[in-house]
């Protein structure tokens, strides 16, 4: 065999042994000790990164004890030379500190060499070959291809990474960091809509508004909630007994002044007096007549019937019964299940500039595949207390044609789109007007 070709042999024949290692302490063997059969040397040692940075193997030793003073000696040495990054070759003793350079006759040859032993950014290691005679240049060239397979294989003992090691390594790569760096000035100028979202209920469109038509004590309701009604159709009765007794009374006043009007008109015959006591009887008897009639009026009010055809809109009937009312007070609504529209409650700290037409989605409860898409007709100049207690602007909407109506009080989410703005914007909105207004800046 051509003597040339041995040593790339060989280089190969270390390879596969290096690679075949199943562990740490295995790999250390074949490189402290068989890489002699490539390059001779006097002493070698293998300094591992991984993990407890420490001298892994050392030649001529099963395994080296770490309170050795040659291993103490020599694990500064290493330690040192992998803080200071040092480049592969010959190390120059010059630049070794003092406390290192005074043993250095004690525990190495004059020439040694440096391999670090590097896959990514940071070495896992690094392989130590010591001897009396100079380095060739040949020599140097088949052990850093031989460093390059040692590398390989020994970075096949590091530790598993978790996830957040594994982001930690990325983020202390400098260019990683640029890039992130860019990646997140892109995002913050990243154009996005201003979307707030607010509590919103289907409600009628002009319903028709039923009041107590007299002051009285609700008796009985003849509809329930979302009840369809018809024209004409009783939907709720006042208690009557007061008014009863009150037209009773005003009957038989109504009785006795006719009775003392034709009493007077018999006596006018004979009578002047009486003659003239007519007229006064006459005018009580219409004040009588007037009474009597506005008893019976109430009495016909007693019964609120629906105007007009519509679903009675109320919570329930025992939130009325036996309840006093007021004349003109709202007791429920009628109305068209098919004249709907919403109104949404925009909260007065996500406020922004909203305009008749602008878009508007409802997503309602209960319904989490369902949507419903509307338009702004108005929105109300001032804020108010909402429902929930918070101040908010009451958004009134309609919704749009071409879909299904929901169902008349029914209740969501509704989402307002407002103007686009940067991203950066649209997440630090809030807390800068919450600083804002806690610093009065």
């Amino acid at each position: 065999m051509d003597s040339s070709v041995q040593p790339l042999l060989t280089l190969l024949q270390l390879g596969r042994r290096a690679r075949s290692a199943r562990e740490l302490a295995e790999l250390g063997f074949v490189a402290v000790n068989e890489t002699v059969a490539l390059v001779p040397y006097r002493q070698a040692a293998l300094w591992s990164a991984l993990g407890l940075p420490r001298v892994q193997a050392v030649s001529g030793v099963p395994q080296p004890d770490p309170t050795a003073p040659f291993v103490q000696w020599l694990t500064a040495l290493c330690r040192h030379l992998a803080d200071s990054a040092a480049p592969s070759g010959e190390i120059d003793t010059a630049t070794l500190p003092a406390r290192l350079l005074d043993a250095w006759d004690q525990w190495l040859p004059l020439h040694a060499m440096w391999l670090p032993l590097q896959r990514d950014a940071a070495p896992d290691g690094a392989l130590l070959l010591a001897r009396g005679e100079p380095w060739s240049a040949a020599e140097m060239a088949l052990l850093r291809e031989l460093a390059d397979v040692f590398a390989h294989a020994l970075a096949g003992f590091r530790p598993r990474q978790h996830g957040i090691d594994r982001m930690l390594g990325w983020w202390r790569s400098g260019k990683s960091r640029r890039r992130l760096w860019l990646a997140a000035a892109a995002l913050c100028v990243f154009p996005m809509r201003i979307d707030v979202l607010g509590a919103a209920e289907v409600v009628p469109r002009q319903p028709l508004l039923v009041r107590a038509p007299l002051d009285g004590v609700v008796e009985r309701f003849e509809v329930r909630p979302n009840q369809p009604v018809k024209a004409g159709q009783v939907l709720f009765s006042l208690d009557t007994t007061a008014l009863r007794t009150r037209h009773e009374v005003a009957r038989k006043a109504y009785d006795t002044a006719q009775e003392e009007l034709r009493q007077s008109a018999q006596a006018a015959v004979t009578d002047e007096k009486q003659r003239a006591d007519i007229m006064l009887r006459r005018s009580q008897l219409q004040e009588k007549q007037v009474e009597l009639d506005f008893t019976v009026d109430q009495l016909d009010r007693v019964q609120v019937k629906a105007e007009r055809e519509g679903i009675a809109v109320f919570a329930d009937v025992n939130d009325w019964l036996g309840k006093a009312v007021s004349v003109g007070e709202r007791i429920l609504l009628v109305a068209d299940p098919t004249q709907v529209e919403l109104t949404a409650y925009l909260p007065a700290a996500d406020h922004i500039e909203l305009q008749p037409g602008d878009a508007l989605t409802l997503y309602p409860q209960g319904e989490p595949l369902a949507s419903f898409q509307a338009r702004i007709q108005s929105v109300a100049y001032r804020a108010e207390p909402s429902p929930a207690g918070h101040l908010a602007y009451r958004i009134k909407a309609e919704f749009l044609a071409a879909q299904p109506l929901p169902r008349l009080g029914q209740v969501g989410t509704a989402r307002v789109r407002g103007p686009w703005a940067p991203l950066l914007y649209v997440v630090l909105r809030r807390p800068f007007a919450a600083l804002r207004q806690w610093s009065g800046l």
